[in-house]
């Protein structure tokens, strides 16, 4: 693993942008090292929020007066931010939920209603509970059955095996883009064109990695791409399904309700086109609003420059905490990897590294990170993980490597 950093971010700029950053927690200065979970937020994105309810708070899609189209024309503009930065064909194919669990439980939901006993669904063994569950419930309704790609010691997956799993009656593929608790970019093109060669669909749980990397959904052939927000520099609460227009259309509605009907009588209701047929209810508008602008924010930065100085990030921390002595990173991909470290220390408890890390102003997560087979997979009860973002830096990582070591001498 080598740095290849080819751009120059404005730090002390950057910085200057995340009010949460000048913070101190327990009277030292914050480190956040746990981007993976959610990413913090710009002013800019904040300032969004707030003029929306300041200025322009009204509900969307219903209202003839001045508030309601403002917001809706707001609301609508960065459906089409999003739908340029992922590069779908047509903005429809774009559909605001809760976040990247909400989506996922979306396809899950509809597909419920179109598979039978006879079908066949392969999951990964590193995908986040979200990308697991709602399938096994889906298997529950439909009999269908769930088969599992298995993964290697050094956290990717066995391809070889995949190629085993798939055959004519396999319907679906789901496979994070980026693992969550191991960081390992996960090669979803190949993926996907050997799932479409067997004529099933491909969803790709995207949550991890578009903060890292911008997918372009038509340039690699995904079927179905989820997002959340929160992992972006936006808000919480909101995210999006990309989903090919044909593929929406067969797809039945998740709930009922506003906004996702055509004409309701009590004999019969006929539901909206898409993305309405999707997005019952008012929906989180100050939120849709603020990713819009989030993804600007981060655009403007550009996504090249933030994957080279997260590399560098990552390089960096792995290299010092090799150093720290009795030290186990699981997930070692060579080379295809984002800015996540999940460590243990021999003999120390995850969650006790990290009480006395966060005693430090250190904030990492512990436990399992929603990725219970992974752990069982290592044999162990969790890990603690560091995940680094554009705006942290190496001194700060030299405080989190200090703060490491501090804590292993205060526990061994």
């Amino acid at each position: 693993m080598q740095e290849t950093s080819k751009h120059t971010l404005d730090m002390n700029k950057i910085r200057a942008d995340f009010p949460i950053l000048q913070r101190k927690i327990n009277g030292k200065p914050l480190v956040y090292f746990d981007n993976a979970a959610t990413s913090q937020t710009p002013q800019q994105v904040i300032d969004a929020i707030v003029h929306y309810y300041s200025d322009y708070n009204a509900n969307i899609h219903r209202g003839v007066h001045s508030l309601s189209q403002i917001a809706t024309d707001a609301y609508e503009q960065a459906r089409e931010k999003i739908r340029s930065h992922f590069n779908a064909e047509h903005v429809h194919e774009i559909i605001f939920t809760a976040g990247t669990t909400h989506a996922i439980n979306l396809v899950a939901h509809g597909y419920s209603q179109l598979l039978n006993e006879q079908d066949e669904v392969i999951v990964s063994a590193m995908e986040h509970h979200s990308n697991i569950v709602p399938w096994q419930m889906m298997c529950e309704k439909t009999g269908a059955k769930l088969k599992v790609i298995p993964m290697t010691e050094n956290g990717e997956l066995e391809l070889d095996t995949f190629d085993q799993l798939l055959n004519d009656n396999t319907k679906l593929v789901f496979v994070n883009h980026v693992s969550n608790a191991l960081g390992t970019i996960n090669p979803i093109e190949e993926i996907i064109e050997k799932t479409h060669a067997v004529g099933a669909k491909v969803l790709i749980d995207g949550a991890q990695a578009a903060p890292h990397i911008k997918a372009d959904v038509q340039a690699l052939d995904i079927d179905y791409y989820t997002v959340s927000a929160h992992k972006m520099c936006g808000p919480t609460g909101v995210g999006v399904l990309y989903g090919k227009q044909e593929l929406l259309e067969a797809l039945p509605p998740y709930q009922g309700g506003g906004e996702m009907i055509a004409e309701v009588d009590f004999e019969k209701t006929t539901y909206a086109g898409l993305p309405h047929k999707f997005e019952a209810g008012t929906p989180n508008i100050s939120g849709g609003i603020a990713f819009g602008v989030a993804l600007d924010y981060m655009n403007k930065i550009g996504f090249d420059a933030i994957a080279d100085y997260e590399m560098e990030l990552l390089v960096y921390a792995t290299n010092q905490l090799n150093e720290v002595g009795d030290v186990r990173i699981y997930g070692t991909a060579v080379e295809q990897k984002t800015a996540v470290i999940s460590f243990n220390i021999e003999g120390i408890h995850s969650y006790d590294i990290g009480t006395l890390l966060d005693k430090m102003g250190i904030a990492v997560r512990t436990g399992h990170h929603c990725a219970q087979p992974i752990m069982k997979f290592y044999k162990i009860p969790g890990t603690v993980r560091a995940s680094f973002s554009f705006y942290n830096t190496k001194e700060e990582i030299d405080a989190f490597i200090e703060a490491v070591k501090k804590a292993k001498s205060m526990l061994l």
